[in-house]
């Protein structure tokens, strides 16, 4: 039999493909894990964001590293509500995107496109505050490119969403 801490346990060890270093865990984007009838299980995810590519590779990690311990009956359930937001990033997780290089995202809305005040972005490299955004879209959808105006080095930026 098998429990809830293993199962969570082997979620751990399953990692957000755009941000290799991440466990979906790390991501917040596990919502919850129950057992049903017949030894099956069921994974409630949040996407990051509507439409992510990354969701449908999540399921199936999430499917194989269950099956490695011996879970094979398991149901992945999307929700989209409500919508994940970056509060649900772990204090790890964060900790994590600046060890990788990219700035976690700072605790406020980027209100910049409306009010043309940027945000505040630290270089994950070198901590100060004096970057600039140099697109709006980084390497992924829910990223921005920065680059540090200290050290000028390039830099993504994980962006908050509420």
């Amino acid at each position: 039999m098998v429990s809830a801490k293993q199962i969570y346990d082997s979620l751990e060890t399953v990692k957000d493909p755009e941000v290799p270093v991440l466990s979906i865990l790390d991501l917040g984007i596990v919502r919850d894990v129950k057992q049903l009838e017949n030894q099956a299980w069921e994974i409630t995810i949040t996407p990051t964001y509507s439409g992510c590519p990354a969701m449908r590779v999540i399921e199936e990690d999430i499917k194989a590293n269950l099956l490695l311990i011996g879970i094979n009956n398991v149901h992945v359930v999307s929700v989209l509500s409500p919508a994940w937001t970056t509060d649900w990033l772990s204090e790890n997780g964060r900790k994590k995107l600046k060890e990788y290089g990219i700035a976690p995202p700072v605790n406020e809305l980027d209100k910049s496109v409306l009010f043309g005040v940027p945000t505040p972005v630290p270089c994950p490299l070198c901590d100060t505050i004096n970057t600039k955004m140099v697109s709006q879209f980084g390497s992924t959808a829910c990223k921005a490119h920065y680059q540090c105006q200290e050290c000028l080095e390039p830099f993504d930026y994980f962006k908050c969403l509420k």
